[in-house]
Parts: C-alpha cells; sequence; structure tokens
C-alpha cells in the first residue's frame, strides 16, 4: 500500500508531465527571447568586426582614420552591451522553468521519468549556452573598450608628433570646448583621480600619521628654500678660500648654483612623495603621477637653477655672461615664472596623461601652455632689447654681445612669434613641439656653456704653472712648463669633446616633452653599419633635427680645425707639413661623417638612395671623372705623403713651393709670389721633382771660363777657400772644384758646395759670385772675357782654313 509521501509525489510528477508542453510553448511563442544559435551567431559577427577594427589600428596613420575608429569602437560596445542586455530575458525565463521542475532528486528516492530527465537537460544546455554568451558578450565588451581607449591613447601620442595637424586655432569655441563643455568620460576620469587624490591625503592625516605627515612637509620646505641659500653660501665661502684666484671661482659658483638648486629641489619632492607613500602604496594612476611630477620638478628647478646662474643678481663681479647689471636685473623674474609655468602646466599635461582624458581637452591643455610660454620667451629678448636702447639713449656703456648671445636672441625671438602664430592658425601640436624644443635647446646650450668653462678653467688651475696642483706635478714627475701646458690642452679638448658628445646626444633625445622615435647614436650605428635606412621618412621634426645637426657640426669642425693649427699640432710636431696635412685628412673625414650623421637625422635610408648613386655613377662615366679621380689622389697625397705642404717641386718645368693641398687640387706658390693650381692627379701620375723630400741639401755649382795661360792651381784655391769662408756653406761634404772642360774657349773650372736647403741655393750662389770676383780681381786673375772668346775662335778658324789650302 502506498504511503502518504509517495502519493503526494507521483501527483507533482503528473503535474509536471502536464506542464512541460506549456512551458514549451510560452517558450516558443515568446517574440523577445532569444536563442542561443541566434546569440552565437551574433558574437561571431561582433568578433570579426573586432579583428577588422584592430587590423585597420594597426595600419592606420592619421587622426582622422584612428577618430572613425574610435567610432566603431564605441558602436560595437554600445551593439556587445544590447546584445546582453536582450539575453537576459531569455535567461530568467530559462531559470524560472528550471525552478518549476525542481531541483534533481537525491539518490534512493522516486526516480524522474525520461520525459522530465530529458525536459532538465534541455533546459540546462539551452541555460549554459545563454550564460555562456552573455559572459562572452560582456569579455567582448570589455575588450573593445579596452581598445578604444588605446586608439584614445594612440590619439593622444599621435597628436604630439603629428605637426602638420590642423586642429583649429585657439580663437575658436572649438579649442574652448573642454571647459565649456566637458565630456562625461573626462569628468568622471577627473572625479576618480580627485577622489584617489583626496583618500591618500586624508590618509596621510590621521591622528597617528598627522605629526609625521606635517615634520616632513615642513623639513621639505626648509631644505627647498633655506638649505638652497645656505648651501649657495658655504659652496661661495669654500670657493674663496681654496680656489685659486680667476674664472675657476666663478665658474665653479654658477656650477653650485646649479646643482643645489636641482639638489635642494628633488630632495624636496622626494619627501613629499615619502610622506603619502609612507601610509599605504598609492594607486597605479597615482604613482604615475608622482613619477611624472617629480621628472617635472627637476626640470623646472634646472630652469630656474639655470636662470639665477646666468644673471648671478647676488653676485655680479662673477656673472660669467657678458650681461649689463640693468638687463640682468630686468630679467631676473622670467626665469622664475618660466619654470612656474611649466611646473603648473605640466601637472594639468600630466593628470591629462593618468587619467587617459580625451584628445580635445589634450589639445586644450598643450595650447594653453603653449601659448602662455610662448609670450613669456616672446618678452624675455623684447625686454631685454628695450633695456639696452634705454642705457645707449642715456649714453651708458653696453657690453656688446657675443655672436653666440645674438643668436640665441633672435632664435628666441623667432621661435616665440612662429609659436604663437601656429596657435593663431590652428597647428597646436606643432606650437607645442616648437615650445619645448626651445626651452629644452636654451637649457642645453647654457648647460653646456657653464660645463665648458668649468672643464676649461678647471684643467688650466690643476696645470697651472703658479698653482698648488701644477708644483705638485713638476716635483712629482719632472715636468716642464710645456709639459704642463700641452696636457692641459689634450684634458681640455678630451673635456670639450664629451661635452659636446653629450650636447648633441641630449639635443636630440632628450627634448622634454617630445617623443623620438630613435636615438641619435642608433642612427650613427645605423648609418655605418648600412642597416635601418629603409624608406625617407622626411618630417618636420627631423628636419628641425637635421638643421640643428648640421649647424652644430660645422660650429664643431670649424672650432676644432683651429684647435688643431694653433694650439695642439704646434705644440707637439714641428714639420708644417705634417700639420697641414692631418688638419686636411681631419677635415674631409669629418665633413663626410658630418654629412652621414645629418642624413641620418634627417631620417633617409640607404635604400632609396639607389638612384642618387646611379645617377652619380653615370655622372662619374660621363663628367666627374676627373674630379673623382682628383679627390681619390689628394686622399694618397694626404696619406702616403709623397708630396706634403712646406716641400719645394719641379712639375712640368715649373718650380715652387707647396702651399696647400686641397681635395682637388694642389697649391703651388712660384718664386714670383704668384700661384699655380696642380690637379692632384698630375702629381700621381707625372713625374716630380721633390727637392726638400728627406731633408735634402742645396747644391750650389757655379762654372767659370777662364783663358789658357793661367795657373790652375791658383785659381782652384782662390774658388775653394771663396767656398770655405762662406758660412752657409756646409763642411761636410766639403767643398771642391773640378776641372770641366778645356777647348778653344778656355780652361772651364766648376766649383761646388751644399748648404743646408735648396731654397738656400739662389742667395748662396749670388754672394758667392760677388766674393769669387772680389777675390779673383785681388789676385789679379783674369777670366776669358766674350770677345776673347771670339777671337781665339776666329783665330783657330784661320789656322784650319790655312792647312787645308797647304794641303
Amino acid at each position: 500500500m502506498l504511503k502518504p509521501r509517495q502519493i503526494l509525489l507521483f501527483l507533482f510528477l503528473l503535474f509536471g508531465l502536464q506542464l512541460t508542453p506549456l512551458t514549451s510553448v510560452a517558450a516558443e511563442d515568446d517574440p523577445v527571447a532569444i536563442s542561443a544559435p541566434d546569440a552565437a551567431a551574433a558574437l561571431k559577427n561582433y568578433q570579426k568586426q573586432l579583428d577588422s577594427i584592430k587590423q585597420q589600428v594597426s595600419k592606420a596613420s592619421t587622426d582622422n582614420q584612428l577618430s572613425k575608429l574610435r567610432q566603431t569602437t564605441d558602436e560595437l560596445a554600445a551593439g556587445l552591451e544590447k546584445l546582453a542586455t536582450d539575453l537576459q530575458p531569455a535567461q530568467e525565463k530559462l531559470q524560472g522553468q528550471l525552478d518549476v521542475l525542481g531541483p534533481q532528486p537525491a539518490a534512493g528516492s522516486m526516480p524522474e521519468t525520461a520525459a522530465v530527465v530529458q525536459q532538465r537537460n534541455a533546459l540546462n544546455n539551452s541555460k549554459k549556452q545563454l550564460d555562456d554568451a552573455v559572459k562572452r558578450a560582456q569579455e567582448m565588451r570589455t575588450g573593445v573598450l579596452d581598445l578604444g581607449q588605446q586608439i584614445g591613447d594612440m590619439r593622444r601620442v599621435a597628436f604630439k608628433t603629428q605637426l602638420a595637424l590642423n586642429t583649429g586655432s585657439v580663437l575658436g569655441a572649438k579649442f574652448w570646448s573642454p571647459i565649456a563643455e566637458p565630456t562625461a568620460d573626462d569628468a568622471q576620469r577627473l572625479d576618480q583621480f580627485h577622489v584617489a587624490m583626496k583618500e591618500a591625503w586624508d590618509a596621510s592625516w590621521q591622528e597617528e600619521w598627522r605629526y609625521g605627515t606635517l615634520g616632513l612637509l615642513l623639513l621639505a620646505v626648509v631644505i627647498w628654500s633655506w638649505g638652497r641659500y645656505l648651501s649657495e653660501r658655504f659652496l661661495a665661502w669654500v670657493s674663496i678660500r681654496y680656489l685659486p684666484d680667476g674664472r675657476l671661482r666663478r665658474s665653479f659658483m654658477a656650477m653650485a648654483i646649479v646643482s643645489v638648486t636641482v639638489i635642494t629641489t628633488g630632495i624636496a619632492l622626494n619627501l613629499l612623495y615619502l610622506t603619502f607613500t609612507r601610509v599605504q602604496p598609492l594607486p597605479a594612476m597615482l604613482e604615475d603621477f608622482a613619477e611624472g611630477f617629480n621628472r617635472l620638478g627637476i626640470f623646472c628647478a634646472l630652469i630656474a637653477g639655470l636662470g639665477r646662474a646666468t644673471l648671478s643678481l647676488n653676485r655680479p663681479s662673477w656673472r660669467l655672461a657678458s650681461l649689463d647689471d640693468a638687463v640682468a636685473s630686468g630679467l631676473r623674474f622670467f626665469s622664475p615664472l618660466l619654470a612656474g609655468l611649466a611646473l603648473a602646466f605640466g601637472t594639468v599635461e600630466q593628470i591629462n596623461n593618468v587619467v587617459s582624458a580625451s584628445l580635445a581637452a589634450t589639445i586644450f591643455g598643450n595650447g594653453l601652455v603653449a601659448g602662455l610660454i610662448g609670450m613669456v620667451l616672446l618678452a624675455m629678448p623684447l625686454r631685454a632689447q628695450r633695456i639696452r636702447r634705454n642705457l645707449e639713449q642715456q649714453g651708458e656703456h653696453v657690453e656688446k654681445r657675443s655672436t653666440i648671445s645674438g643668436l640665441l636672441h633672435m632664435g628666441t625671438l623667432v621661435g616665440s612669434l612662429v609659436i604663437l602664430l601656429s596657435l593663431l592658425i590652428g597647428y597646436i601640436a606643432f606650437a607645442r613641439f616648437l615650445t619645448y624644443q626651445v626651452i629644452w635647446i636654451a637649457l642645453v646650450l647654457m648647460a653646456f656653456y657653464f660645463l665648458l668653462l668649468f672643464a676649461v678653467d678647471l684643467c688650466g688651475a690643476i696645470f697651472s704653472p703658479q698653482t698648488a696642483s701644477g708644483k705638485m706635478l713638476k716635483k712629482s714627475f719632472n715636468f716642464k712648463d710645456r709639459h704642463l701646458e700641452q696636457m692641459a690642452i689634450i684634458l681640455t679638448a678630451v673635456a670639450k669633446c664629451s661635452l659636446l658628445l653629450l650636447m648633441i646626444v641630449a639635443l636630440f633625445n632628450g627634448t622634454f616633452g617630445t617623443t623620438t622615435p630613435n636615438s641619435l647614436l642608433d642612427k650613427i650605428i645605423a648609418i655605418l653599419s648600412g642597416e635601418g635606412l629603409k624608406s625617407l621618412n622626411i618630417v618636420p621634426g627631423n628636419l628641425i633635427n637635421a638643421v640643428i645637426c648640421l649647424a652644430i657640426g660645422i660650429y664643431i669642425m670649424r672650432v676644432t680645425q683651429r684647435w688643431l693649427s694653433h694650439e695642439l699640432l704646434p705644440k707637439t710636431i714641428s714639420d708644417i707639413g705634417i700639420r697641414a696635412s692631418l688638419v686636411t685628412l681631419f677635415s674631409n673625414v669629418g665633413y663626410v661623417l658630418l654629412i652621414l650623421i645629418t642624413l641620418a637625422a634627417l631620417g633617409i635610408q640607404w635604400s632609396n638612395l639607389a638612384w642618387i648613386v646611379s645617377a652619380l655613377s653615370v655622372g662619374i662615366g660621363f663628367g666627374l671623372q676627373e674630379i673623382v679621380k682628383n679627390f681619390i689622389s689628394g686622399m694618397i697625397l694626404l696619406t702616403e705623403r709623397p708630396v706634403k705642404v712646406g716641400d719645394m717641386i719641379g712639375i712640368g718645368g715649373v718650380e715652387g713651393d707647396v702651399r696647400r693641398i686641397n681635395i682637388r687640387a694642389t697649391e703651388i706658390q712660384l718664386s714670383d709670389r704668384s700661384t699655380m693650381i696642380v690637379p692632384n692627379s698630375q702629381l700621381i701620375s707625372q713625374n716630380v721633382r721633390n727637392a726638400t723630400m728627406g731633408n735634402a741639401q742645396g747644391v750650389v755649382t757655379i762654372a767659370l771660363t777662364f783663358p789658357t795661360d793661367i795657373d790652375p792651381e791658383q785659381v782652384r784655391n782662390i774658388l775653394l777657400s771663396a767656398y770655405q769662408d762662406y758660412d752657409a756653406i756646409q763642411e761636410t761634404p766639403a767643398p771642391y772644384v773640378r776641372f770641366s772642360q778645356l777647348g778653344p774657349e778656355g780652361i772651364i773650372l766648376s766649383v761646388t758646395g751644399y748648404v743646408a736647403s735648396p731654397r738656400m741655393v739662389g742667395a748662396t750662389k749670388s754672394e758667392l759670385l760677388f766674393n769669387i770676383l772680389k777675390l779673383l780681381r785681388a789676385q789679379r786673375v783674369n777670366m776669358s772675357s766674350p770677345q776673347e772668346v771670339v777671337f781665339m775662335k776666329q783665330q783657330a778658324k784661320n789656322l784650319a782654313n790655312e792647312e787645308e789650302q797647304s794641303s
């Protein structure tokens, strides 16, 4: 007999069997529910669209393309969200049907019928497919949102590099839209940043951390203000007490001002960072902001420190730059103002970067900072010029500008005008780029100027014979004054070259606020190795880098040539020919390397220069063959040195001194002071007489004709005494007299002696002739006159005729 419990279970099963067709029909008749196969097909379509967007993003090169792709990602994310929302009713309905069926019966209880088991399995499978579809749609939507965020970041980065992008004038409503109508995303992200900052601030001011926070903040302020002031006073006392008199004190103090300003600012920023991180770690967003703010603070400290060191308002007599006191006082507020603007608006830019602000907000921030800094940069040279003009009108003495300071003055003025004009016509990216380029170039040049003066003064003081270090070196190593001078010149040159290299690397790789694709050294290595030069990629940024590189390179080459010609080589190599050859060889190689480096900075690659090489090959075959031949011959002359500057050579019946060996031709100065230009190839292919090669001696030979009735021994002694008594004639080899000829003209005697150089032959021969004629007349020895020679010839002819007649 059945128990009541079993009877109730049986009735429930019957009710479930009757209900199942009803639920199935309801599910089929519901027009809103989406089936799992339809959801899978929709997700497959969305995945294809997402893959297509990713491919297009990797190929996009303009802001318009990225903007359209960002819009496409937003539409795709909205579609995925709608799909997930539409699947929720079907999920709920299936869950309701499963609730009606109830849970699967436990083991040992009455088993379910086959229809109920099949129905439950079908509902579970459908439910699982819909759950997977919803989960996949949500994951895909998250990926699409991340891709959209990446596209936004790419647009911000591309905005900084696409200098030719016109985003609208700063006077237009579009530029001010982030302030008038901020987007919801920007407002939400800024709120998140504000909340994170407030949480970090509140955590550091908790009761148990409050006094430590207050102490660290006060310590940071004290170090940044009083610590900097006292450190500068102490270093000034050290320089006066321990450094020798001269420029070293001034250059040391300028370096001290810059270093102390940067170091104290760095310590204060680290203390500020410690104030908030000692309580709890900062979120990733605030950590990135703190790192960027620290770099920004150091950069602004460098601006302020270099400005204070340049003006030197507290110690005008220690000012390194040739600057009037009135001009320095008039410019005293510009460096802190520039540093403050850079800090304020750089902080805004850092916030935009860490919160991933929209492109419109990025454009607004960059345009604002470029405009304000551009106006400050414009006001600086104008104010300095006005103060100088007022001083001149008052009749006061005004310091004359150097060439470099004049170039900086003009460059700052032109750069600021270009910045403001670019903002007015809508090229905000170019204005921002040029703003930080002008600031960075000015800072690098000022730092290089101070470091260069300090290095030169330091080397001069260390190796000066009057200083304690110089005296110690002389005593310890037995150096002479000239040795100290040579060491000072060499070490100064090494320091200058090192600083120049650092300056070039800083100019091309460290420009604040800009992004460079490759470092200069990588480009140089790529050129010299023949790799990395794949295509021509000339952009405004590379063009500016190439112009800067070319200008700096030409200046370096000229300064180095002067230094080699007038300082180093005259003190190390005595041969003027070797010095001239080394300078010329250095110039040729240096300018070739400068051209290669300039091409690297420009972004030109070797594979795209094939057409140039082909054109040159054709030109060489027709018209440039002689030029190339002379160039190669010039390189051979400079390396093998068969002919060098200062040699006395003879070629083609012309004799003269080599004055200069150029790339194409050699300049030979003749005896009449005229110059003959000889192609280098002729000096290689033709016979050339080098009269001074191998320390050759000059030969002075004089041939004289005497009557046959003289005493040859007497004349021989007279000629030898004339040579031996003359100081220019060398004792070894000794002078000698030869009986050259005995004929109808008389006796021909030649006397020969040697002098130190072939250039002395002409003057020595002239003096010897004067002395010989004087000695012959004193000894009453006559020479054969032209009339006597003619008479003797006529007499010999008559005698011959008589003999013929008699025969």
